[in-house]
């Protein structure tokens, strides 16, 4: 039950003959809390409490007030302000911080509970106690059981201290390894060691599993990442055979669409709608690039059907200027494109494991692209023209279809598909001129590892690219897991040139 502040607790805490006399104090007041207290632990944080004849005040604005009634008072000539240590200040703020787990709030009761477990005392263990009867939000209780048992590994009960290792093995985080292990070099039962020991095992075991998961996830995120940059090269090079050095640049342009589309709903539209940019963004970044893709198809590539090495030097040419002119545009600083709101934050799987919104979005679209992708290939009329031109273009001009027509939709879509993933792109990495430079390379690595003209090979090609780049960083770094995935795929073309898929029947003919 809580009890008012009296004038001999306030002087106590404020102005004891000894530091340990006031942080005794400070403890002794916070296991029986009032609104009174908390403005007065307050008042010595901000340094605005004086005392005077064995009286604390709080002078605030050049006016005196009694912590106890919380009125105005008269402040005595002789006053003298309270000076706090670095020692002092730590324990008034977790004071504080115990104080706090009577809050309404639950994201303030979350915060003083982690506060309280990261600097266990067992003085604290009674007010925690009383807090965890009433606290009803899982992850508040988890970190006050943390306290609590950590305030009990420093006991003198080596019955205590074992219970407080089987709690302690029950939460499998990084900070309960590193208490335990504190304990451990100080810990002289025999007991309480070997349940240390065992603990700390199983921590150290699960923490393991969390990173394998964890870099599991990063590798199939940046194996999304590759299949949308790689599946509009799919279309150009795997089915039409054009090697389009500027399919880069088509990615940046997406990622340009996506910024513009952002800075038209932060401008023009009201602020509630600013989630919605995205969704918006996603229809714009696919008919820019399609629509940069079908121009360069029409005034270019179609004079360069059949000459693959013009074609390249066309193409390069291109996105040299498709660069310059964003640079001209935009500038050549990097833009920022936000996150929405819904892509903050992450989900929460394991204590040390929490992916990513963005990255989990990324995942789902990159294969709700290949989805439609796949659909409109084989299921379309537009598909199969597609896939009648590609195969035998002789033939499907004889029976009607106006190839140069089904050229120009093939590119454009490969194109838009860029856009898509410069769309994507822009939401886990900076927006520049230079964007697309990154994935070109890798892109076109995909595509000949899966198998020219296989969307299936293209998806296998991608995600084992993206784990095996992430499980040999953890290995050897960053710059030779490239490298070491670079001769990988050499060693791969040079046993399998057809790639991982390779086509069958008469398109492997023609």
């Amino acid at each position: 039950m809580a009890h008012a502040l009296t004038a001999d607790q306030a002087f106590q805490m404020a102005a004891a003959d000894d530091a340990e006399q006031r942080v005794q104090a400070i403890t002794q007041a916070v296991l029986t809390p009032d609104a009174q207290l908390s403005a007065f632990l307050s008042a010595l944080a901000n340094d605005e409490v004086r005392t005077a004849n064995g009286r604390a005040y709080i002078v605030r604005d050049d006016k005196a007030i009694d912590p106890v009634s919380g009125s105005a008072a008269q402040l005595p000539p002789n006053a003298e302000d309270v000076v706090n240590s670095n020692y002092l200040r730590g324990v008034i703020d977790m004071a504080q911080a115990a104080l706090a787990l009577g809050s309404d709030d639950l994201a303030t009761r979350r915060k003083a509970a982690a506060r309280l477990a990261d600097e266990p005392d067992s003085a604290r263990m009674e007010l925690i106690a009383r807090a965890l009867e009433k606290e009803q939000d899982g992850q508040t209780r988890t970190l006050l059981e943390r306290a609590m048992a950590a305030s009990q590994l420093s006991g003198d009960d080596p019955q205590q201290r074992l219970q407080a290792v089987g709690t302690l093995a029950h939460q499998k985080t990084p900070e309960t390894q590193l208490l335990l292990n504190q304990r451990l070099s100080d810990e002289q039962d025999p007991a309480v060691r070997k349940a240390i020991r065992r603990a700390l095992a199983e921590i150290a075991d699960s923490l393991a599993w969390g990173e394998r998961l964890g870099t599991i996830f990063s590798g199939i995120s940046l194996g999304s990442v590759l299949l949308l940059a790689a599946l509009g090269l799919a279309i150009t090079y795997g089915l039409m055979g054009v090697i389009n050095m500027a399919h880069g640049e088509l990615i940046m342009i997406g990622a340009y669409a996506t910024y513009v589309t952002q800075q038209v709903f932060q401008r023009w539209l009201p602020e509630a709608a600013f989630g919605w940019y995205l969704v918006a963004a996603i229809p714009v970044a696919f008919l820019a690039s399609a629509l940069v893709g079908a121009i360069l198809e029409r005034g270019v590539i179609r004079f360069l059907y059949g000459r693959p090495l013009e074609t390249l030097l066309a193409t390069f040419g291109i996105s040299l200027v498709l660069q310059q002119s964003v640079r001209s545009i935009f500038g050549a600083q990097n833009v920022g494109v936000e996150n929405p709101a819904w892509m903050s934050g992450g989900l929460a799987l394991l204590p040390q494991l929490t992916l990513p919104w963005n990255r989990i979005c990324i995942v789902i679209f990159a294969f709700l692209v290949l989805g439609g992708v796949a659909f409109m290939i084989a299921r379309t009329r537009l598909g199969l023209f597609v896939r009648g031109v590609t195969q035998n273009r002789s033939m499907a001009s004889c029976v009607g279809v106006n190839t140069a027509r089904i050229d120009t939709y093939a590119f454009a879509l490969g194109s838009g598909i860029a856009g898509l993933a410069g769309c994507a792109l822009s939401q886990i990495g900076n927006v520049g001129p230079d964007l697309g430079q990154n994935y070109i390379v890798d892109s076109f690595l995909v595509v000949v590892l899966g198998g020219v003209g296989q969307l299936a090979g293209t998806v296998y090609a991608a995600l084992g690219l993206g784990v095996l780049s992430k499980l040999l960083e953890g290995w050897t770094g960053a710059v030779l897991a490239k490298i070491a995935v670079l001769l990988f795929i050499v060693i791969f073309i040079q046993k399998r040139p057809q790639g991982i898929f390779a086509l069958k029947g008469r398109s492997a003919e023609a």
